[in-house]
This record gives C-alpha cells, sequence and structure tokens, in this order.
C-alpha cells in the first residue's frame, strides 16, 4: 500500500532514483560491451549481443501493440529468451509477468484473467508438457489475451512464433520513457488465501533492491552467478535477469537441476556465488563428486527458504569452501535481512541475520504492539523495495500495518544486536524448494474427493526441501484411498504436480477447537511419530 511520506523519504535519501531500469541496462551494455553476460547451453552472448537481441525484440512487441503499462506474461524454462523479453519489455514501459512453467490450466487461468494479460510467452514441448495446446484452451476463455507467442518450437494455428515475430517487420516507433515510479512486474505468489496473489513492483523498488544486493554481498562486474531457479521466480529474476545489467555480473543459465552437471559447471564457469533454496546447496554439499571439482572460485551460497538448517550451512562451508549463510526475503520485499562478510561465521548459520541497508525489521504482536528483543511476533518490514501493493487492492489492508510496515505473516524474534531469526509462520503455507504453496488450495480439491470426508494439509520438515506437504484425511465409512489416487484425483482437477502432497495419513478424526478448525499443530504432533512416507514418481 503506497504511503507518500516513506516514497517521498526514499526519493529524498537516494533510495529510489526515479530513473527506468533501462537506463541502467543502456549504461551497463555500453560499459561492459563485448564482455560475456550471459551463458544457456552452448550459447554465450556478450553485453552487445544481449543488447542487439533485445532492442529486436523491441520493436517487435511494440509492433504487436505492447506499450507502457500492457501487461505480458512470460511462461518460459531458463532460457536467454526469458531474460531477453523482460528487458525488451521495461525498455517499452510494459508490465513483465513472470509465470513459473510448472504452473498448469488452474493457475495460468486464474493470472492471466486477474493480471489483464495481452500476450502469453510459453515453450512448445517442454518436459513433456504441451504449453501450446494449454495456451489454446485459454485464449478462448481470457477476453484480454490477444496473442501467444511461441518459442523454440512450431506454434498452433492463430499462434505466433517468437523466431517470425522478430524476423518480421519491426516498428520504428520511439517509445516513450517509462518513469521510475511505473509499474515495472507483476509477479503472482501463493499464500494463505486458495488463490495467487499478484505482486507489484515499480522500476524504483527493484532497482533500490539490485543496488542493495550489490552493498551486502559485495557483487561487481567480476562475480558469475550459476542460476538453477526459475528465471519467473523472483530470486532467478534478480539475480540471472536483472542483475547482470545493473552491476555487470554474468550469468550461467540452467533449465533443469543437475547438480553433477552444477559441478561441472562451476568448475569451468568460475562461478563465484549462488543464490537458491535449501535442496541446491544441500545437494552440492553431499554430491558424492564433490572431491573430484575444487570449489576455488565459488565465495557465496546464499541460502533463503523454509527449514535452512544451521548444520548444512556450517557443513557446507567446510565442504565447499565457501561463505554460505541464509537470507530471508520474499516476493514481496525480495531480499529484507542476511548477514555481511564481517559477521561471525555463527550468525549466518544460526540467524537470517539484519536489515540490509535502508530497509527495517521489527517484531508486532497480534494486536500491532512492538515486541521487545528476545520476544517472538509476526515480522514486519519495511523498505525503499518493499512491493507497493497487489493487483487486487482489496488484499491490501490485512497486508500492511500503519506506518506502511508490511506485514510477512512469518513469526520470528529480533534480538538485542538485531538479527533476525524466523520462528515459524502465521501464514498457512508450506514452502518446498523455496515455492510457497497454499495448503487451502488443496484443502479445497481435496474435499472433492468422493472419499473423503475432511481433510487438512500440513507442513513436515524435510532435509532435502526444506518442507513438504502432507495430507490429513478422515474417510467415509466403507472407502480407501491412496496417495497415488490423491494424487491422481488431484492432477484431474488441475493442480500443478508441485503442489502434490508427498505423504498421506489416514486418520480416525482431526484434531478441532471447539469452534471446529482444525488444529494443525496438533495434527503435526499426531503424525511426527508416524510418518510412513509414500513418494509420487
Amino acid at each position: 500500500m503506497r504511503n507518500a511520506d516513506l516514497e517521498r523519504s526514499y526519493r529524498e535519501h537516494g533510495y529510489w532514483l526515479g530513473r527506468p531500469l533501462f537506463s541502467s541496462f543502456s549504461e551497463t551494455c555500453e560499459r561492459l560491451g563485448e564482455r560475456e553476460v550471459l551463458v544457456d547451453g552452448d550459447l554465450r552472448l556478450s553485453f552487445t549481443g544481449f543488447r542487439s537481441r533485445v532492442d529486436a525484440l523491441s520493436r517487435a512487441l511494440l509492433g504487436l501493440g505492447v506499450k507502457r503499462g500492457t501487461v505480458v506474461s512470460v511462461q518460459l524454462p531458463n532460457w536467454w529468451e526469458a531474460a531477453a523479453l523482460a528487458w525488451a519489455l521495461f525498455r517499452l514501459g510494459g508490465v513483465l509477468n513472470p509465470i513459473l512453467p510448472i504452473h498448469r490450466s488452474r493457475e495460468l487461468e486464474f493470472m492471466l484473467a486477474e493480471s489483464a494479460s495481452e500476450v502469453l510467452v510459453v515453450p512448445g514441448l517442454f518436459r513433456g508438457f504441451d504449453h501450446r495446446a494449454l495456451a489454446a484452451r485459454l485464449r478462448q476463455s481470457i477476453s484480454s489475451l490477444r496473442h501467444v507467442i511461441v518459442v523454440r518450437d512450431e506454434p498452433q494455428m492463430g499462434q505466433l512464433s517468437l523466431h517470425d515475430v522478430v524476423a518480421g517487420p519491426l516498428s520504428s516507433s520511439v517509445p516513450a520513457e517509462p518513469r521510475g515510479d511505473d509499474l515495472a512486474l507483476l509477479m503472482y505468489t501463493s499464500g494463505t488465501t486458495a488463490e495467487p496473489k499478484g505482486v507489484l513492483h515499480t522500476h524504483d523498488t527493484l532497482h533500490y533492491e539490485l543496488r542493495s544486493l550489490g552493498r551486502v554481498h559485495g557483487l561487481d562486474d567480476r562475480d558469475t552467478v550459476l542460476m538453477p531457479s526459475p528465471l519467473t521466480h523472483v530470486s532467478g529474476l534478480i539475480h540471472a535477469v536483472l542483475l547482470p545489467f545493473v552491476l555487470g555480473t554474468r550469468a550461467v543459465l540452467m533449465d533443469a537441476w543437475d547438480p553433477g552437471r552444477a559441478l561441472e559447471l562451476i568448475e569451468r564457469e568460475s562461478v563465484t556465488y549462488m543464490v537458491g533454496a535449501p535442496v541446491f546447496l544441500s545437494d552440492l554439499t553431499f554430491h558424492p563428486d564433490l572431491p573430484k571439482h575444487p570449489m576455488r572460485t565459488l565465495r557465496l551460497f546464499s541460502c533463503g527458504g523454509a527449514g535452512v538448517s544451521p548444520d548444512l550451512i556450517l557443513e557446507s562451508r567446510r565442504r565447499l569452501g565457501c561463505v554460505a549463510k541464509r537470507v530471508y526475503g520474499s516476493t514481496e520485499f525480495p531480499t529484507l535481512t542476511t548477514t555481511g562478510t564481517d559477521d561471525p561465521p555463527e550468525r549466518g548459520a544460526a540467524t537470517e541475520g539484519r536489515a540490509i541497508w535502508a530497509a527495517e525489521v521489527a517484531i508486532a504482536d497480534d494486536e500491532g504492539k512492538p515486541m521487545p528483543p528476545g520476544h517472538e511476533g509476526e515480522i514486519l518490514a519495511r523498505g525503499p523495495e518493499c512491493f507497493i501493493g497487489y493487483r487486487n487492492p482489496d488484499l491490501d489492508g490485512e497486508a500492511f500495518a500503519p506506518g506502511g510496515w508490511f506485514r510477512t505473516g512469518d513469526l520470528g524474534v529480533l534480538d538485542a544486536d538485531g538479527y533476525l531469526t524466523v520462528t515459524g509462520r502465521k501464514k498457512d503455507i508450506i514452502i518446498r524448494k523455496g515455492e510457497k504453496i497454499s495448503a487451502a488450495e488443496v484443502e479445497a480439491l481435496i474435499a472433492r474427493h468422493p472419499a473423503v470426508l475432511a481433510g487438512a494439509v500440513v507442513a513436515l520438515p524435510d532435509p532435502a526441501t526444506g518442507e513438504r506437504a502432507c495430507a490429513c484425511v478422515e474417510l467415509r465409512a466403507g472407502t480407501s484411498l491412496s496417495l497415488a489416487e490423491l494424487g491422481g484425483f488431484l492432477l484431474d482437477l488441475g493442480l500443478a504436480r508441485q503442489k502434490l502432497p508427498e505423504s498421506l495419513q489416514i486418520v480416525s478424526s482431526l484434531p478441532r477447537t471447539a469452534s471446529g478448525k482444525v488444529q494443525k499443530g496438533r495434527l503435526r504432533e499426531m503424525i511426527s511419530t508416524k510418518r510412513g512416507r509414500e513418494s509420487f514418481p
């Protein structure tokens, strides 16, 4: 929710520059020219080469009617086209709407409709799924959607090929330069509600975030990031799409996670840092081939998400020989806290660190009153990189406290030195491999199964993924249900595969309060000693 006093302060202190992102893009490309900026498989692009591709895409999108304020949805793997489309949109003043490639009809239909997206960019056949066919169906029901563009594959009838769009007549018009307070990014995130929430960022909020990362991580044009996280996720977008063209860093893309391959790339490409969920750090740290790949250049792994174990951080430091540390942020507030290079190692392992640069953190009780150091409460955040509100403004009232404080929905403790430790969540979500899964969304679909009398989904700790989803159900008399049967049912209802529960517990009755609400804390305790785990193939 926009706060005039805060915005005035951010401008006066120079946190908000009032400049479009593309101004920094142009300056960085001019400065570094033929230096390599992006590695996508066998393709290597210099700043100059990437700039020429962005220029062509900008003119092509302009010819399709994309202008200031136009929402363009991009659902691509970690390919150079995803990065170039983002910068082409920023140049035109369009609004980038990145969508994870794993999302399917249920999520896409909601996102495209609420965002009023006019263009959808998809791969063709990717990992066995035909995105073109889904896009064709969605176009029939989404009135705003004018164009579907297919990348690296042949389009279906009525769709466009990105190759042909760029090869065709290009617009010679010169778009008006966007302003710093113009919308640049609309990114959906799952939270406590069943439907995704559209997070709005401006050129100013993103520009500040990028500059703050340079300060806290010491990043500059000598650094190379290896990025397995999706470019359509906030961490992938920030570190592999935006940072290279503001700070001059270099990005090596992976469109499928393979820890053995990652070790090879770190060594071959002289990777200096990574940012990602605990599963990436764990896979590298304990990979049997690690001794064959001395990590001579890797200096930093910034680890975020649920359940970051202090033991994992410390063991990773020992085995990888780099600074591994925890970081805390979200789509709404990309990087709120972390430790710096001068902090003791144990701080980076046991806490989320301190607020970065001009960001502020506070702890409040249920009534919004500030809590003293050492006391648990809800984490409130405020700063120049905080989003300006949701696409649905009805959600803003609950999301913001007086004074422009963002209610994160997470529980935490601040110590006397300002170090934050996240202790839990008020939000009913599962964070698996850094991705948020709404328990309410999955529960609503489970309830539709004919064998289910009542059900609840809870998060269980998992050393590899941070958390995993466990479905706990009461069955109707005379019925049975397996995890595989439940998974197939949910997939048929359009649920994305990554949201499927990874374990199933049949219970005689769900623990409830006097008002009938499921007591998830007690439910987790009940199943903690009986975790019979079944996994999907």
